[in-house]
């Protein structure tokens, strides 16, 4: 198992690319935290996983919420002991452009995708220094890395806030024995992106006909990718992107 006597947070884990990433962990024989705003669907991820053998524990979680990450990691070290790996993968999409997005909408994505993955790092690096060893995986999007006039303008300034915050934690934590890397998924087959502008107005075909490989990703194609910067075999990579997008940031 890749991930045996792991533990590992997820956030966002009871739904998308956060639970097949839940799923995953688990049976490669992490402890798994279910962190999520969503109690119902996390109770059940954890579920499922301790129904088949694994260890999960769900923990409520919103991510724009301090004193809650304080109290997730308290509960985390209190169940498990220690905590091996992160993976800051709760986000949500944007609906307006430019000139309709409101000052609202702008905070809320920035809230979420950005400073719930600052919050993230900031609580769990003082646990990961101390078991003297982590890894820490922050889910961006192929828009945090190259502009687009397709979806939502907020949405592409907070994924591109972190993939730049990656590399500045990873260059100071290094030293820490902590590896911190960021995944570029493209559109991937999910709730959020069926919730998206773009599928909602019925241009989805929009977004697959600049993708190579002509489909959506699946969530377990990301999650993949997420369990080997995840686990020891990536021990020399830290502050790098990892894209999963079908070809699209190759044309």
């Amino acid at each position: 198992m890749r991930l045996r006597e792991k533990v590992a947070i997820i956030t966002g884990g009871a739904r998308g690319m956060g639970s097949a990433e839940s799923i995953m962990f688990a049976n490669e024989g992490a402890k798994v935290v279910v962190a999520d705003i969503r109690q119902e669907l996390g109770e059940i991820i954890a579920h499922e996983i301790t129904k088949k053998g694994g260890t999960a524990e769900f923990i409520q979680l919103d991510v724009t919420n301090e004193d809650q990450w304080q109290s997730l990691l308290t509960q985390t070290i209190n169940l498990y002991g220690k905590l091996d790996i992160l993976v800051n993968n709760a986000g949500i999409t944007g609906h307006g452009s430019v000139l309709s997005t409101s000052e609202q909408e702008w905070d809320q994505i920035l809230d979420v995708n950005a400073k719930g993955i600052f919050f993230g790092c900031k609580h769990s690096i003082p646990y990961m220094i101390k078991n003297g060893r982590g890894s820490i995986v922050n889910i961006s999007s192929e828009m945090g890395l190259v502009g687009s006039a397709m979806g939502s303008p907020a949405y592409s300034a907070s994924k591109g806030a972190v993939t730049i915050f990656t590399k500045s934690a990873a260059i100071r934590h290094a030293k820490d024995n902590i590896r911190i890397n960021s995944v570029h998924p493209g559109p991937i087959d999910t709730p959020m992106l069926n919730e998206s502008s773009l599928m909602r107005s019925g241009k989805s075909k929009t977004v697959l006909d600049p993708t190579p490989m002509g489909r959506r990703g699946t969530p377990d194609e990301v999650a993949f990718g997420v369990l080997f910067l995840a686990s020891d075999e990536s021990s020399y990579v830290t502050g790098s992107e990892l894209v999963i997008d079908g070809g699209y940031l190759a044309e």
